[in-house]
């Protein structure tokens, strides 16, 4: 333990109490350095779409309750007036950073009347928190909440009309939200993915992959994976989805996508490479267009299930999904699993999972989810 902390002190701040010599205890710091600070705050347009006309766009950060400042993008419509506005919070896609979906999500309901915030969650992005690349069913659903008190503060804002609209693995965090934060008037969700399944059960073909082997002989390697990284003094990279053979052993990526399609790919794969590694969608900062989560980042979530509470959710809610996506049937589960009696299943014809991450395909219901928001964020 003390070889791994002090592997870590040139990068963490670790906090030490020392006696002065009046004999008051005093609180000083190894590193003047904050790992929870934003690692940038970029001023200058660097998103996947163009900026709109319409939109008045601030860069601004906020904190959540475990203090990381988490980094967004505020966007208000010009014509506003003085009135104060309806409200909706945005993430994802799950390893996407502001600058893509989300953005772009959040500016087109910004040209329709709403203050929209899309913001990069703890350990990615522009936001704080070490080590980088790393996601929590606990402090990912935080983020949004988070996201709620920085929005409630904006005198642009009315706090009674406030929504949350999650996009792939964000849908289940922005559900998990909904059904604990009270302030939350309307929840939406697109392409969702519930990330705990996801990680814990295998991404199938419309259905859970992993046998209850399979989960365990995950678990081992991830827990194997945890003393190497207790040993190095610091985590490893790998994909956060793992294949089991039918002899337990594990295969897993060092990086999320390849550098290069490989020839025939899966054709889901083939959807996250169009986008991500592409110059349709690639961004720097993007876990998925440029590296790898820390390896061991499912372990929590294979532990903590997102959607535990879901029919606790009163709220409206809408989940729209594509009707070729590979992803449908986690949307269509927890649109069974919600126990509002305002929900609303949307299946985009013709779509693929990817199609609605950014309108290259045109088929986003915008109408829709500007509808949803308007009728129920009065």
């Amino acid at each position: 333990m003390i070889a791994f902390t002090r592997k870590l002190t040139s990068v963490i701040p670790v906090m030490l109490l020392c006696a002065s010599l009046s004999g008051v205890v005093t609180m000083s710091y190894a590193d003047s350095t904050n790992p929870n600070l934003p690692v940038s705050m970029v001023k200058t347009w660097d998103k996947t779409f163009a900026g709109s006309e319409k939109v008045e766009h601030r860069k601004v950060s906020f904190q959540t309750r475990y203090g990381i400042t988490l980094v967004g993008d505020l966007y208000l419509p010009k014509n506003r007036g003085n009135a104060k506005l309806a409200a909706i919070a945005l993430s994802g896609p799950f390893g996407a950073v502001k600058e893509q979906s989300s953005g772009l999500y959040a500016q087109t309901l910004a040209e329709q009347g709403f203050v929209t915030l899309a913001f990069d969650p703890s350990y990615t992005g522009e936001s704080g928190g070490f080590p980088r690349n790393v996601a929590s069913p606990d402090i990912n659903t935080e983020d949004f909440s988070a996201a709620v008190d920085f929005l409630g503060l904006q005198k642009e804002v009315d706090r009674n009309r406030i929504g949350l609209l999650g996009i792939c693995g964000w849908g289940g965090m922005a559900l998990n939200a909904a059904a604990m934060d009270t302030r939350v008037k309307a929840v939406a969700t697109s392409v969702m993915y519930d990330m705990s399944r996801a990680m814990g059960h295998g991404v199938g073909d419309g259905k859970d992959r992993y046998t209850t082997d399979d989960r365990r002989a995950v678990l081992g390697y991830l827990n194997q994976q945890r003393w190497k990284d207790a040993e190095n003094g610091s985590p490893a990279a790998g994909s956060h989805d793992l294949y089991v053979d039918k002899d337990g052993r594990i295969t897993a990526a060092e990086r999320i996508l390849p550098e290069v399609l490989p020839a025939n790919p899966n054709p889901v794969l083939k959807e996250f490479f169009d986008y991500y590694r592409l110059p349709r969608g690639f961004h720097a900062r993007s876990v998925n267009s440029n590296g790898a989560w820390t390896a061991t980042m499912p372990l929590s979530f294979m532990n903590m299930p997102l959607l535990s509470y879901a029919k606790e959710i009163t709220i409206p809610t809408l989940i729209v999904t594509g009707e070729n996506a590979h992803s449908r049937y986690f949307a269509e589960d927890a649109y069974k699993a919600v126990g509002s009696t305002k929900k609303q299943l949307v299946v985009v014809p013709g779509a693929n999972h990817v199609d609605l991450y950014d309108n290259a395909a045109g088929k986003i219901p915008f109408t829709q989810f500007d509808q949803f928001f308007k009728t129920n964020l009065k």
